[in-house]
Parts: structure tokens; C-alpha cells; sequence
């Protein structure tokens, strides 16, 4: 197979070359094999188009930075195939690449179906927490557990070959790529933006599913005005291979029954077809800026509304939600203006300054907290050092470079609280 270049996947083609093109995308960990067992049979009416994310089955380790930017590599991936428009099915991850296309090209998208999908993934702070452990311990922790989270306990005591290969996909995936699979879906969150999604849309989940079960399945539901559920009976989150049979039966019911032709949205006129352009808004409909109200006079500025959201973000992020949430719950009258200086100034401006990356802030911030002797900080952005990229051994050095300059019993301090917070950070869940 030749180089994948970086703005796009490695994929592959099953089923006859004119049909439509169905979609069928991977999760986190897994490859286009997840999928196997539903091609023959998909075959048989689509034209199955099925890709690897970043540095999964040996695809090129080209992390990708958000979900938006694995749907730009999708879509530029079909756009050098010519394909246009496609139904498309994702598990997990890429449920939620289904997801951001539904909502930033609808036009692409025929039907979808979003497997073991959620519009959010438990908090950011788990999966911060799991590019901890990985980037310390690498993927063999998560690649043992993987068949834990993925399917019921039945299945992996019945199906030890198909477990063992689980475990052998994860434990081949490159781990940077992994990571960063993580960090995107830690920034994944479109529970606000749900109405929008226009395409038909079967929301599909195993009933023993504990990673994105029913709950999350319903709120896609609830959220999407043209959606259905199906619920698999004994199937947990890689439901696609733990009953083959019944995730086939419902996407092939599903795509032939709902896939628009673009015609019947308006969108591609038939040979001979009259097409009527949408009615033009005269110009005295549309209102002149003077009557466009201004800001009520109690709003804050514009720039420091701004910077105090982009500060929480980042504050977030960094820190994590659990942190941030104590902090701002602990806020009262008397501590409500700090917090919010702290968060619009420390973390909306400097921290946001493009001078520094943020491995490089959280170096100079352990090291000035560790002169301050400021202990309980420094436990803090410990944490925050290792989400943001350092190793367990780059702190070390970190803490004693700071002792010859800030002192041993600085560094004596320090060393106890980071060792302890390394500890709690980089050990596997059980």
C-alpha cells in the first residue's frame, strides 16, 4: 500500500464500482476489521468505503488535532475518489465524525448511522487521564482492558480468538496517534447543537454497552429531530462484532429505506427537471443595522466576556473539570471577583499568549511554584504538567534542576507531592 499523505486516511473499497458509497467508520483502537462481518452482505447494494484513523492498522501516524479535522481528511480522502455523496455508519469515534459531518456538511451526507455513539464522551478529564497513563506506560494497559470495555463478559469467555485480537489491535496502534485520538474526543461536545442534524438517522447500541450505553443512545434520540433507536440485546460497546448479524439486518433495513436521493432535497436537478430558485428576500425585509439593539449597558465588554470564556476553557483543559469545578463552587462574595481574574487573566490571556506552548508553561509554572513552596498548587499543575505532555521523567528532571537553584528542601517538598500525584495519574483503572 502507498504513503497515505497527512490530509488524508488509509481506506479500502469492497462492493460493486457504481452503487452508492456507504461509510462504515472505525472507533477508537480499532481498525476497518471491525467491520468484516458486515461487508458481504452490504456489499450486495453499496459500495463499501471503509478507512483507518491515524496510526491505526499501520496506517501513517499523522495525529489529527479534533474531530472537524478527521472529517477534513475524510472528505478530502472521497473528494480524490469523486465521491460526492455517501450514507455513512461510525462506531464510537466515528459516530462522532458522523456527527460533525451531519452538522458542517449536510449537504454530503445521505443517511446516517451512529453506532455506541454519544454527543459527548464521559468527561474530558477521562480521557486526558487515559493519554496520562498511555503516554507513561504506552498502550499495553489499555490493550488488556480493552476487551473488558468492549464486549460482555460471555462473549470474551466464548470468543477468546476474536478477544486476544482485540487486544492485539490496540497493542499495535501507535500510541502519539492514540493520544491524540483521546484529546479529540475530550473536546467533543455537541449536545447544544443536536437539532441541526438533518439527515435520517438510526441510533444503534448494545444493551450491556457501559462506555456510551442507552442513556446516550436516547439522548441522541431525543436531540435529533429525524432519529430512531435500536437497541441490540446482549452486545456491549463493540456491538458491530459481538452480534454481527443484527447490526447488518438494522443498517441494511435503515439505509434502504431512508437514503435521499439529492434530487428530492434539491439539491442535484434530474435530467429535465424545472428547478425553481429560492424567492429573494427584498431588500426593505431585511432590517437596517440602526435598529439592531445594542448590548444592555450591565454586559460586560465584549473583549473580557470573551477572554473570561476562553480563559475557562483553557483553565478546564488544563487543569481538568473536577479542579475547576471546586474552585469556582468555593467562590463566594467575598472570592468571586478573584476567580474571576484568575480565570480571564491567567488562563484567558496569558496562558492563551502563542509564545509558549503549554509543555513549555507548565515547566516554568512547577518550577516558580516549587520556589514559592507553594505545595498545593504544585500538586495541581502536576496533574496539569502530564495532561499537557510531560513525562513522568521530564518532571523528575524538572524537580531536580529546581533544586539546585531553589533548594533541597524545596525540592524535597515538591519531590513528595509530585511523586504522589504521578502515582495516582499514571496508574491503570482497574
Amino acid at each position: 500500500m502507498s504513503e497515505t499523505p497527512p490530509n488524508t486516511l488509509q481506506y479500502r473499497l469492497d462492493g460493486p464500482e457504481e452503487a452508492p458509497v456507504l461509510i462504515l467508520a472505525p472507533s477508537l483502537g480499532t481498525t476497518w476489521h471491525m467491520w468484516d462481518r458486515q461487508v458481504p452482505e452490504l456489499a450486495k447494494q453499496w459500495r463499501i468505503f471503509r478507512f483507518d484513523l491515524p496510526g491505526h492498522g499501520g496506517a501513517p501516524a499523522h495525529p489529527a488535532g479534533s474531530v472537524g479535522e478527521l472529517s477534513t481528511r475524510l472528505l478530502a480522502t472521497l473528494d480524490s475518489l469523486g465521491v460526492q455523496r455517501f450514507g455513512y455508519a461510525g462506531c464510537a469515534l466515528g459516530g462522532a465524525i458522523g456527527i460533525e459531518l451531519a452538522l458542517r456538511h449536510p449537504e454530503r451526507l445521505a443517511s446516517l448511522a451512529l453506532v455506541a455513539a454519544s454527543p459527548r464522551f464521559g468527561t474530558a478529564d477521562e480521557f486526558r487521564q487515559r493519554g496520562v497513563v498511555v503516554r507513561t506506560n504506552g498502550l499495553d494497559p489499555i490493550a488488556r482492558s480493552s476487551p473488558d470495555r468492549w464486549f460482555t463478559s460471555g462473549f470474551s469467555a466464548a470468543q477468546p480468538a476474536i478477544t486476544e485480537w482485540a487486544v492485539q489491535m490496540v497493542r499495535t496502534t501507535d500510541p502519539g496517534c492514540y493520544i491524540a485520538s483521546c484529546e479529540t474526543l475530550a473536546a467533543f461536545d455537541v449536545r447544544a447543537e443536536l437539532g441541526r442534524v438533518a439527515a435520517p438517522t438510526l441510533v444503534l447500541v448494545g444493551s450491556e454497552d457501559q462506555v456510551t450505553g442507552p442513556a446516550e443512545a436516547r439522548t441522541l434520540v431525543a436531540g435529533i429531530p429525524d432519529a430512531r433507536l435500536a437497541v441490540v440485546p446482549g452486545a456491549s460497546h463493540l456491538v458491530p462484532v459481538e452480534q454481527p448479524a443484527a447490526v447488518t439486518d438494522l443498517l441494511v433495513h435503515h439505509f434502504s429505506t431512508t437514503w435521499r436521493q439529492p434530487y428530492e432535497t434539491g439539491q442535484i436537478a434530474l435530467p429535465g427537471a424545472q428547478v425553481t430558485p429560492p424567492p429573494m428576500v427584498p431588500p426593505q425585509a431585511v432590517a437596517p443595522v440602526a435598529e439592531i439593539a445594542p448590548p444592555a449597558a450591565a454586559a460586560p465588554p465584549a473583549d473580557r466576556a470573551d477572554r473570561y470564556e476562553t480563559g475557562l476553557k483553557i483553565r478546564r483543559e488544563v487543569l481538568g473539570d473536577a479542579r475547576v469545578d471546586q474552585e469556582l463552587a468555593g467562590a463566594d462574595r467575598f472570592s468571586g471577583d478573584f476567580q474571576e481574574f484568575v480565570t480571564r487573566y491567567a488562563w484567558g490571556e496569558i496562558w492563551d499568549r502563542p509564545g509558549l506552548d503549554r509543555r513549555t508553561r507548565s515547566c516554568v509554572t512547577l518550577t516558580a511554584l516549587i520556589a514559592g513552596g507553594h505545595l498545593d498548587e504544585l500538586a495541581s499543575h502536576t496533574r496539569a504538567a502530564l495532561r499537557n505532555g510531560l513525562t513522568p521523567d521530564e518532571i523528575r528532571e524538572i524537580l531536580l534542576h529546581t533544586s539546585l537553584y531553589c533548594g533541597l528542601p524545596a525540592a524535597t517538598s515538591a519531590f513528595k507531592v509530585a511523586q504522589r500525584i504521578i502515582q495516582e495519574e499514571t496508574t491503570p483503572a482497574e
